[in-house]
């Protein structure tokens, strides 16, 4: 459901993400603390491993965990195969809720962007001839919307051809337009299929919003589209030094918070620089996101697995409060100012060159005539002379 951003369609994510501030603005250290029993979040936990991995993963003891935290699991949809429906079907009958995370073959670009909106449509309807011929049950269906960036790392090392296609796509409107009403057409037919559709954004469509423009909509290939429920990926494992500041920073833009990643990328090199998140970190992201969300969404299954964190969760005092230093939420508010400011700038440059050349024309002309009258008031006294 909110898939590991290691890959490359996260890239935009930990590129924003892993900014480094001069300054933090001034701050106080935030005490969050969710008391009562209605403090433990609605969890679903996201996975995307193969149909014969989760063979292995869904065992009895997994599945009476995810029993006694009622929670549910996000399950990719690359592989449509009998097994994965039996899979499925297990999971249904032993009661725990299922979301289909909508994610395509890696041939046609996993994540869902401008780029491949009618592959995802096509590859919904198998999904949906799929779910009807195995009598699967889902809560939910939700569309991952992320950055091709596949696309750009093709370019690499052609600089002058990386330039053209920013270039053409940041000015291309009308690709946001199309794709906007490609997947509004979409989310339609799949709430009249009787769907309760999610959209999994990157934080920073929030910003985006913000600040009134389709930038990284028309650059990246994002889309603005919604369903009945929008989960915005508050990824605090890309930038560790700011942390919960990010979730504190955007929750309020979010009807739903996932917080991650819990797992490892499996290369050694991202994984020393955008290290999982440890327990203390994990515990504190959840309670911070439960503040603004019933549901939590979690990235992934399989690195809570392997670090013990299901046990934990189980006994986990959900009324602990938690601390994100005066630090943190300087630089999250801080990341929000660059962000917007980028955004901004980004999208006015032509009005503002427009602007500045105007303004040399009004100040080259003043200065002539200046100079005109100069000369004239030169000449007039040399004539009294």
């Amino acid at each position: 459901m909110f898939k590991q951003q290691h890959r490359s369609g996260g890239a935009l994510g930990f590129i924003l993400a892993a900014v480094l501030f001069s300054a933090s603005a001034h701050a106080t250290d935030l005490v969050v603390q969710n008391r009562g029993e209605d403090a433990r979040p609605e969890l679903i936990f996201a996975c995307d491993r193969s149909t014969t991995e989760l063979n292995d993963l869904f065992t009895p003891e997994l599945i009476a965990d995810l029993q006694q935290l009622k929670a549910g699991i996000a399950l990719s949809t690359e592989d449509l195969s009998p097994e994965r429906a039996q899979i499925v079907r297990r999971l249904n009958a032993a009661g725990v809720p299922m979301t289909a995370w909508i994610a395509l073959p890696k041939s046609e670009g996993y994540y869902v962007n401008a780029s491949n909106a009618a592959q995802t449509a096509a590859w919904f309807a198998q999904f949906d001839q799929w779910t009807v011929a195995n009598n699967l049950k889902w809560q939910a269906v939700g569309l991952d919307i992320e950055p091709m960036l596949s696309e750009y790392a093709a370019l690499t090392g052609h600089k002058a051809k990386l330039l053209h296609m920013m270039l053409s796509r940041g000015f291309d409107s009308g690709r946001v337009r199309r794709a906007r009403e490609q997947y509004a057409a979409l989310i339609a037919r799949m709430q009249a299929r009787g769907y309760f559709v999610q959209t999994y954004q990157l934080e920073f469509i929030a910003d985006e919003r913000n600040a009134h423009t389709t930038l990284l909509e028309r650059t990246f290939g994002i889309v603005d589209v919604r369903g009945n429920e929008e989960v915005l990926m508050l990824y605090t494992s890309f930038n560790h030094d700011v942390g919960a500041g990010i979730i504190w920073q955007y929750g309020p833009d979010s009807q739903v918070v996932a917080v991650g990643s819990t797992a490892s990328s499996g290369d050694p090199k991202m994984d020393a620089k955008f290290p999982s998140l440890n327990w203390d970190e994990f515990s504190r992201d959840l309670i911070v996101a439960r503040h603004f969300s019933r549901r939590v969404g979690v990235y992934s299954l399989e690195g809570c697995i392997r670090q013990g964190f299901i046990s934990r969760l189980k006994t986990m005092d959900w009324n602990q409060q938690v601390v994100i230093p005066d630090r943190s939420v300087g630089k999250a508010a801080g990341f929000r100012r660059l962000v917007f400011t980028v955004l901004w700038v980004g999208s006015h440059i032509i009005y503002l060159a427009i602007a500045f050349m105007l303004v040399l024309t009004w100040l080259a002309r003043m200065l002539v005539r200046r100079g005109a009258r100069k000369r004239a008031a030169r000449r007039a006294g040399i004539a009294l002379a």
